[in-house]
């Protein structure tokens, strides 16, 4: 096997692992290149199918090309969508430009997918997170436990020897679950072109700039780039010396605003 061919298999395990023990369990689509490939994943690790629910959790601030992109795939691959939105809080004029960022992340993604959680009472979320994407991601387990209030202790992580992982303590928690957190960008994208995976244009490049991170319109900004193949964000990945979310208003904050964000159950 070849080294993209090993971070597959890890991956599968760690999916039909989570299938295994949890009977209501989901999958979180931000429909950027990471849970797009996790999505891949899944459908790999069942044949073709997805045998759960999958979750966009909707700000109503994304590209439409995000919207597009989402709804093509899901109707192409019968995804069980459930589209979360925090109504009230949108109700209530909670934006991008209502207050600080916290606030307005912890309103629309994080009570969003609370509420989401609570209604369809799951005991487990599937997300494609990465150790490499942010210092305080890296801190993150495979099978990660949050309490009865989604918030996540990331001081009192568990141990994960042999692939033997956490599951549920009580009927009060859910489990977050991270089966690319052993990828990088960098192997992402080289998975991407060997199985051909769909994506959205934004992450090429067009007159010099391009999306390394897409996320909300409001919070994301394109980084100088010529890349307009993948091949060509292979090549410069492999000597960027940028973060990958270099362009994320989360990520211009301190690092403890982004700890605050992740604790309080943001993805």
């Amino acid at each position: 096997m070849d080294y993209l061919d090993d971070l597959e298999s890890r991956s599968v395990y760690v999916i039909r692992e989570a299938y295994h023990r949890f009977k209501r369990i989901a999958m979180l689509w931000s429909v950027g290149k990471d849970s797009t490939t996790l999505l891949w994943l899944c459908r790999k690790a069942f044949l073709g199918r997805v045998p759960f629910p999958v979750v966009h959790i909707d700000t109503g601030y994304k590209f439409p090309d995000m919207y597009k992109f989402r709804d093509e795939k899901a109707r192409e691959w019968n995804l069980d969508l459930i589209v979360g939105q925090n109504k009230e809080a949108k109700s209530a004029g909670v934006g991008p430009h209502s207050g600080a960022k916290l606030d307005c992340c912890t309103a629309l993604k994080t009570e969003a997918l609370r509420q989401v959680i609570r209604e369809h009472k799951f005991e487990a979320i599937l997300l494609g997170i990465r150790r490499d994407e942010h210092g305080i991601r890296a801190k993150e387990r495979y099978f990660s436990p949050r309490d009865e209030s989604f918030q996540w202790d990331y001081t009192n992580q568990p141990a994960e020897l042999w692939d033997q992982y956490k599951s549920l303590s009580d009927d009060r928690q859910h489990v977050r679950i991270h089966p690319l957190l052993h990828m990088s960008e960098l192997d992402i994208w080289r998975y991407v072109k060997r199985e051909n995976l769909p994506f959205t244009h934004l992450y090429l490049a067009k007159n010099g700039k391009r999306y390394r991170s897409i996320g909300c319109v409001t919070c994301c900004s394109p980084v100088a780039s010529n890349a307009a193949t993948i091949d060509d964000i292979i090549e410069e990945l492999r000597t960027s010396k940028v973060s990958e979310r270099s362009g994320r208003a989360q990520d211009k904050e301190d690092a403890y605003t982004m700890q605050k964000l992740r604790a309080l159950g943001y993805m």
